[in-house]
């Protein structure tokens, strides 16, 4: 379990629940190129608010948005690939022994690179669309589906790096992840 607040949504429009979270991994990103910060501890922290988020977005947001036809199944699948993209360069942050080191730094790069893309892109395709296709009151309904999502997997511990590699394999075999 993190000792980093994380925050503990419980309701709210899910597209503003979102970009609170994307605005907390730019945060944790730069924390982590600090040298002077715990990282290990900024990494356990980015870790589980990673997983929590997507698993929260991909089994309560996007499948709702696809049948309000906000977005399309690419836009869904391509959110889900991102994601998985972003799983593989948390793993190999993860599995860096220590946090003074080159293996470190570059795999922090990688990291910052694949889920800033993401966060760019999801705001642009995913999100913008949402506000204006998606009633007030079902982005509300699926923010507290969201905000219980997430706060079930950070509660559960979903950060770990047992968690992260089988998520790894996971998306490995549904072919999420390019060779």
């Amino acid at each position: 379990m993190t000792t980093i607040d994380l925050g503990r949504p419980e309701a709210g429009d899910v597209i503003d629940l979102i970009l609170d979270d994307h605005r907390r991994f730019e945060g944790l990103l730069r924390q982590l190129r600090d040298a002077s910060s715990d990282r290990d501890a900024v990494r356990e922290a980015f870790a589980t608010l990673h997983v929590a988020h997507a698993r929260a977005e991909e089994q309560c947001v996007y499948p709702t948005l696809r049948r309000r036809d906000a977005i399309d199944e690419h836009e869904a699948e391509h959110g889900a690939q991102e994601h998985a993209e972003g799983h593989q360069a948390l793993l190999d942050l993860l599995e860096c022994a220590g946090t003074d080191t080159q293996k470190f730094d570059d795999a922090l790069e990688h990291l910052a690179s694949v889920v800033n893309h993401h966060l760019t892109e999801e705001e642009l395709t995913i999100l913008n669309p949402a506000r204006e296709d998606v009633p007030p009151g079902t982005r509300e309904s699926l923010g507290e589906a969201f905000a219980a999502e997430r706060n079930r997997q950070i509660d559960a511990g979903c950060g770990s790096l047992q968690t992260v590699r089988k998520i790894v394999a996971a998306a490995e075999r549904d072919g999420l992840l390019d060779d």
